[in-house]
């Protein structure tokens, strides 16, 4: 991912209202941030915890979303919809997404279940099991980045409403 500015991730929200990015806080260690590792940026607000942030380097430049975590507890351990790593030591929550423009406003959401520290580019660079003789692991760990960032743009495409 290409570094950002504050100016650059606070422009860069599609689905939230102006009084919601004056409440935004920057990651704590947004200064330290490791770009090379990150396929986006993601974490939650420090102030509002239910509140999270993950933004994606889109075609034009980043492109924000604000989700909201559902209030109930899972009851089950969940899979993380866009890691998929089942190694995880961390917990999954449910996110709400309200979708950018008219649809939003109309009330119109999505939901995903997400790492709960939105550690999925960090998961997805472990080196997996060797499987079998041979068995290529940093092709496979390449593989695992290569569709942890598919899943998380198509999510983000969902909230633009460009799903279909």
């Amino acid at each position: 991912m290409l570094p950002l500015t504050p100016r650059d991730i606070t422009s860069s929200f599609i689905n939230a209202s102006r009084s919601q990015l004056s409440d935004l806080t920057l990651p704590a260690n947004f200064a330290s941030l490791d770009w090379d590792q990150l396929d986006f940026l993601g974490w939650r607000d420090p102030k509002l915890p239910r509140r999270g942030y993950a933004i994606v380097q889109g075609e034009d430049g980043p492109v924000g979303i604000l989700l909201q975590q559902a209030e109930a507890k899972m009851r089950a351990r969940a899979l993380c919809s866009w890691c998929q790593d089942i190694t995880l030591d961390d917990d999954v929550v449910f996110y709400g997404v309200r979708r950018a423009g008219k649809a939003g406003r109309n009330g119109n959401t999505v939901g995903t279940l997400i790492c709960t520290d939105f550690g999925c580019s960090r998961n997805a660079r472990k080196l997996p099991a060797v499987a079998y003789l041979g068995f290529d692991v940093e092709a496979a760990r390449d593989k695992q980045i290569e569709t942890l960032r598919e899943r998380v743009n198509r999510f983000v495409l969902e909230v633009k409403g460009e799903d279909s």
